[in-house]
């Protein structure tokens, strides 16, 4: 099971591109070799276009700044790097083999809304996506609260938990969790899964009529697992 995480940056580049890139990041998602891909500061209609050029199914859950989104929509599509994140937000799972069943989990509604998403694919493993909030101490209460969330889903069964933690350092349960990929505040736990090999940091660049760049500021961190 290869599980992919990611920050979308809600779908800016570095350096900035001046213009949308919804192509471009759903071109690269698409060219990569994985199972599951947890997906952080999407742009709200997004998910679609990426789950189409993927070959995935999709599961979506919004985040913040989202009120008046069809306005917010058409500025973000005409001036992203003005806009930024308050062109709306949301987490995305895409999953190639089935998912059987998706929660949303709110962990925060003050000073932003932060939501977790809980999937069970059709064999049974538990997949989380998470971003968690930029304070330290928010982020820290919030995966507490997770983590207690999804062992109790899980059960005994396999689970792999990954997102922007917005911790370098984060907090797991004594409770056989392996920490299998990391870079920087990007995180993915696992466990009855363990790791094949090093996660790997996936290339993200884009060639644009003006240059290459850099799809986020985020690189994207891949890991196989295997029972």
């Amino acid at each position: 099971m290869r599980v992919l995480t990611w920050n979308l940056f809600h779908g800016r580049s570095v350096p900035s591109a001046g213009h949308a890139l919804a192509g471009e990041f759903a071109a690269r998602i698409a060219s990569w070799d994985w199972d599951v891909a947890l997906l952080q500061e999407v742009p709200p209609w997004w998910p679609p276009l990426l789950a189409r050029s993927a070959a995935a199914h999709k599961r979506t859950a919004l985040t913040s700044r989202n009120a008046l989104l069809p306005l917010r929509r058409a500025l973000a599509v005409r001036c992203p790097d003005l806009i930024k994140s308050n062109g709306g937000g949301a987490n995305a799972i895409l999953s190639r083999p089935a998912i059987a069943e998706h929660r949303v989990l709110r962990l925060r509604t003050w000073p932003e809304r932060r939501v977790a998403q809980l999937a069970k694919l059709a064999d049974g493993t538990i997949v989380v996506n998470f971003h968690a909030s930029a304070r330290v101490p928010l982020a820290e209460e919030e995966l507490e609260r997770l983590w207690d969330r999804a062992l109790a889903w899980a059960g005994d069964g396999p689970l792999v938990l990954g997102g922007d933690l917005n911790l370098r350092t984060p907090h797991r349960p004594g409770v056989g969790i392996v920490h299998v990929a990391q870079r920087d505040v990007d995180h993915i736990f696992a466990r009855r899964l363990a790791p094949l090999r090093a996660a790997a940091v996936l290339d993200r660049r884009a060639a644009l009529p003006t240059g290459s760049v850099e799809l986020s500021d985020h690189p994207p961190l891949l890991v196989e697992l295997s029972r």
